[in-house]
């Protein structure tokens, strides 16, 4: 019997049906075979999105869910196949797409985030950022113009943003060959620029708070990356991090950009399986 869907996080029905292409096919569907799974799919799906949206313990999921072992094999599965970046992608395709646009991006912007990591987290992969005062982890994410996700990284606090975005720009640059600028702040100056447009053939441009602002300005192409730093931020297990291996950190904030982006394809005309039998129940 399928569980009904009550949960904010829950995936509509159009979700699913956006979702459910772009996950690998079952073992046992496959020549080599395997033993069938004994939960569905959009079950799993659900206790992952479940986990992110409201910040809860993994042991700590709901009984209607599939067994928190279960959900977290599934998520480290899949982050460790590259199966949560392909989704990604092919999501941020379909709405530039839908926007007019071609599917792949030639201009981004990159951006990090410092953030206070739980005690679950490791003294190997977590360090102090001294400007922000956070002993923790720092997230670096390169979006597209209209904020959609290309890349996320995640790294210890102490890590320089130039440093870390060598990593970031190369790593880019084999996945999207077809990029040909970078914004970003500051931070990102010098050697960095240089470097990137010798070895990489990248143009990183900095974008400077003007000399006489005060308190909160919306600077030029910063202020995209910032805003999906935020809708990050929406989904309460990235208040702070969590997770004990950093690949685990990417792919759940990478998850969190994927609800983004499936409710932004979806939000006109979704219901969820369930929730509209038990409306008119009420109603009659």
């Amino acid at each position: 019997m399928a569980r009904r869907r009550c949960y904010p996080s829950d995936t509509w029905d159009e979700e699913w049906k956006l979702l459910e292409p772009l996950l690998p096919v079952p073992a046992c569907e496959t020549k080599a075979g395997g033993r069938p799974e004994k939960h569905p799919r959009r079950e799993i799906v659900d206790a992952i999105r479940y986990v992110v949206d409201t910040g809860c313990k993994w042991r700590a999921l709901p009984k209607d869910f599939p067994p928190w072992r279960t959900a977290y094999g599934f998520m480290a599965r899949w982050a460790a196949a590259g199966v949560v970046g392909r989704i990604r992608d092919q999501l941020r395709r379909r709405i530039r797409r839908d926007m007019g646009r071609g599917p792949e991006a030639v201009a981004t912007i990159i951006d990090s985030q410092s953030v206070k990591a739980a005690e679950t987290v490791g003294k190997d992969s977590r360090g102090y950022d001294a400007a922000k005062k956070i002993n923790g982890r720092k997230r670096h994410l390169v979006v597209d113009t209209k904020g959609l996700p290309l890349f996320v990284m995640v790294t210890p606090a102490d890590v320089t943003d130039r440093d870390a975005a060598k990593e970031v720009l190369f790593r880019l640059r084999l996945m999207h060959p077809e990029i040909t600028i970078v914004w970003a702040d500051s931070a990102y100056a010098g050697q960095l620029v240089s470097w990137a447009k010798k070895y990489l053939n990248l143009t990183v441009k900095t974008v400077n708070r003007p000399k006489e602002a005060k308190g909160f300005v919306v600077l030029p192409r910063r202020w995209v990356v910032e805003r999906t730093h935020a809708w990050v931020m929406h989904a309460r297990r990235h208040a702070r991090d969590y997770e004990r291996l950093v690949q685990h950190s990417e792919s759940l904030i990478t998850w969190a950009t994927i609800t983004v982006m499936t409710r932004r394809i979806t939000r006109r005309n979704s219901t969820r399986t369930g929730q509209t039998a038990s409306r008119e129940t009420q109603r009659d």
